[in-house]
Order: C-alpha cells, then sequence, then structure tokens
C-alpha cells in the first residue's frame, strides 16, 4: 500500500472535489496525508482515515516573500511525510508542490490542471504580468511530474501550444472529479414555475454579471420567472461587490439564496441551470446538475462545452453574451416540455461520461494504484 499525499487550495477542496476518491484510497489501505492552508475539515476527513495537515499557503496572495516560505515549509513537510506519490490540484499547489517535491526528493508526482485561472483570461496589466511569471513557474514546475492531468482537450491544447509541458510530460485527459450519482440520484423536473439556478461563487468569471442582464431582458416579457443564484462571496481579484447583487435583489430580478453545504435540494426545486462562466477545468456544479436530471445552459467555450450536447441536453451560447442567453432561456419557458426530456438525457450523460466510479478508475489506474 502507499503514502500519498494530497496537496489542494482550501480544504474544503477535498469535500467538493476529491471526497470519493480519497475515500475509495483510503479504503483499500493507502495512507492518505491531506494538506490545505485551513483545517476547517479535519474531522469529516478523519472519520474516513485521512489525516489533515494545515501548510502556510495563500492561494491568491501575491506576496512572493510569503510564497518562499510557504515553499521551505512545504520541502520540509513532505521530507518528514516520505511519501510514495504527491498529487497536486489548482495553480499554487501544482507550482509550489511540484517544486517541493523535487527537493524532497518525492519519486512519483503528478498534477491536475482544473482549469487555467484567472490570469491567463484577463487583459488587465496585472493580470498579464503575472502570466508571464506562472507560465515560467508552470514550465520548470511541471516537468518534474510523472503526468499531469487535464479536465479538457482545450486547457491540453493550450499548455502544449505555450510549451508549459514537454514531450517528455505524459499528459491525459480525465472527465473533471465526476459525480457521485447514487448521492445526486435522478428526480423530475419541478416546472412551475420555470426557474433558472446559478451554483457559482459570486466571481466576474462565472458569468454572474451575464446571469442578471439576462435575467433583467427576460423579465420584461415573463415577469413570473425565477432566477436564483447560490454561492459564497469571496476575496478574489475578480470578486463582485455585494452591493451589485444586493441591487438585483431588491429590484426583483434575482434571488439571493447565499451558499450553503448541501446543492441538493437547490437543484431539486430549480427547472434549469445555468452556467455562464468565461472558462472551466470541468465545473461540478454542472455535473451535480446534469446528474439530478436538470437541462443545462452554458457558454461554448472550454470547459463548459464539454457537459452540453448542444440541443440534446441543454443549449450552449456564446461567452459574455447575456442577449443570447436571455434567448435560450427563453426557449425553456416558450416549451416548457423539452425541460424534462432534456433533463433525461442530462442524466444519461452523466452516468456513461462522468460517474465518479468510472472517474476515479481511470485515475487510480493512471497513476499505478489499480
Amino acid at each position: 500500500m502507499a503514502k500519498i499525499v494530497f496537496i489542494v487550495p482550501y480544504s474544503k477542496y477535498y469535500v467538493n472535489f476529491s471526497w470519493d476518491l480519497l475515500n475509495s484510497l483510503s479504503n483499500e489501505g493507502n495512507e492518505i496525508i491531506a494538506l490545505a492552508p485551513d483545517e476547517s475539515f479535519q474531522q469529516e476527513l478523519a472519520a474516513i482515515g485521512v489525516r489533515l495537515v494545515k501548510i502556510p499557503l495563500n492561494n491568491t496572495g501575491l506576496n512572493v516573500f510569503y510564497d518562499i516560505y510557504s515553499l521551505h515549509h512545504l520541502v520540509k513537510i513532505l521530507k518528514s511525510i516520505n511519501p510514495h506519490i504527491v498529487i497536486c490540484y489548482s495553480i499554487k499547489p501544482i507550482l509550489y508542490g511540484s517544486i517541493a517535491s523535487r527537493f524532497a526528493k518525492v519519486k512519483t508526482l503528478f498534477s491536475f490542471v482544473t482549469g487555467i485561472g484567472y490570469v491567463f483570461i484577463g487583459n488587465t496589466l496585472l493580470q498579464k504580468t503575472l502570466l508571464i511569471i506562472v507560465k515560467k513557474l508552470y514550465k520548470f514546475s511541471l516537468k518534474y511530474n510523472n503526468k499531469v492531468f487535464f479536465e479538457n482537450p482545450d486547457d491540453l491544447s493550450l499548455f502544449r501550444s505555450l510549451h508549459l509541458i514537454g514531450e517528455s510530460n505524459e499528459a491525459l485527459i480525465v472527465n473533471g472529479s465526476g459525480v457521485n450519482i447514487q448521492k445526486f440520484s435522478y428526480s423530475p423536473r419541478k416546472i412551475n414555475p420555470v426557474s433558472f439556478l446559478v451554483v457559482s461563487r459570486i466571481i466576474l468569471d462565472k458569468g454572474i454579471i451575464e446571469f442578471i442582464e439576462a435575467a433583467k431582458m427576460v423579465k420584461r416579457k415573463y415577469p413570473h420567472i425565477k432566477f436564483k443564484i447560490l454561492g459564497p462571496y469571496v476575496r478574489s481579484p475578480g470578486s463582485i461587490k455585494k452591493e451589485i447583487i444586493n441591487d438585483a435583489v431588491n429590484q426583483g430580478i434575482i434571488e439571493y439564496l447565499g451558499e450553503t453545504t448541501d446543492v441538493r435540494p437547490f437543484l431539486a426545486e430549480s427547472s434549469v441551470f445555468v452556467l455562464p462562466s468565461y472558462r472551466e477545468g470541468t465545473p461540478k456544479s454542472a455535473l451535480e446538475a446534469m446528474a439530478i436530471g436538470l437541462p443545462i445552459i452554458t457558454t461554448d467555450c472550454p470547459g463548459c462545452r464539454e457537459t452540453v450536447e448542444n440541443n440534446v441536453n441543454g443549449f450552449l451560447v456564446p461567452p459574455k453574451n447575456a442577449s443570447a442567453l436571455a434567448l435560450a432561456m427563453e426557449k425553456f419557458i416558450t416549451d416548457s416540455s423539452i425541460i424534462r426530456s432534456m433533463g433525461e438525457k442530462s442524466r444519461e450523460i452523466a452516468v456513461r461520461k462522468y460517474d465518479v466510479e468510472k472517474v476515479n478508475q481511470f485515475i487510480k489506474k493512471s497513476i499505478g494504484l489499480e
């Protein structure tokens, strides 16, 4: 059995994205040590045999001195644990976890690129400057990985074109983190009244502003239609001010549902799932919505387009286009019968392509543990 270290940007990541994989590996007798910058879910992880270790890592910070300290601390931790395998998720854990693993003489290292991050899709001077640095760090750190996993072919192509992964890197595409199709079981959709739900952090890159603008357009013709947003406010360079959301709520355009540890009741009360994101790895929120039988409206962009067969289980719209989003919404309003039929197709795709058991089996086989 193997001693495996995971490195992620925040402890809730384990609950939201890696829970089934950690549980499976632990049940098979592997020793799992989960590193994260906080200890919020220590007891929950301990209950499935996973030890959580706090590390100094600021996932969104730009303090180079703190990052150097983080790297130094990671090396010490990895040397003391002496793992057989290290697995890194998301930008900073990949960059610093890979370099630290090299210094700690870890022999087997894997990274999961779960999205390219806001520095790749922004146009500000800060984002352009950060991109230069991030590309150099990626190129340096990824060469130490035995394999690099991507959640969609576009991200893999981008990394190849930018020479961030070399010919020596074996790169694989995995269907996101999968979805537990038993936990997210199918139920027929509620269609009276028709309601549209976004589940997302409240940040610009998720298309929240476009969702609000599209809701305004639809409300003019169909004032009874419901538009809901579920998700946390976060400290991020792309965060949206609470005043913007509150203003839309006060105008009766949307309902803000706050945040939750269990999205299933909110999905069950909705008709259509909407994710107008600018780019994703593979959105877990969409997979969960598909599994319970929601049709999907999302953008025709990397990561998002993988979840929708256009006109089969939903509609693809151009990113950053509120008018196109509103038109797609109107299709479900004028012909509500497609809500159930497309929702059934969503469930079929989730079971066929994104079942977490199939995804985890592929991952375990790819890292030599199956």
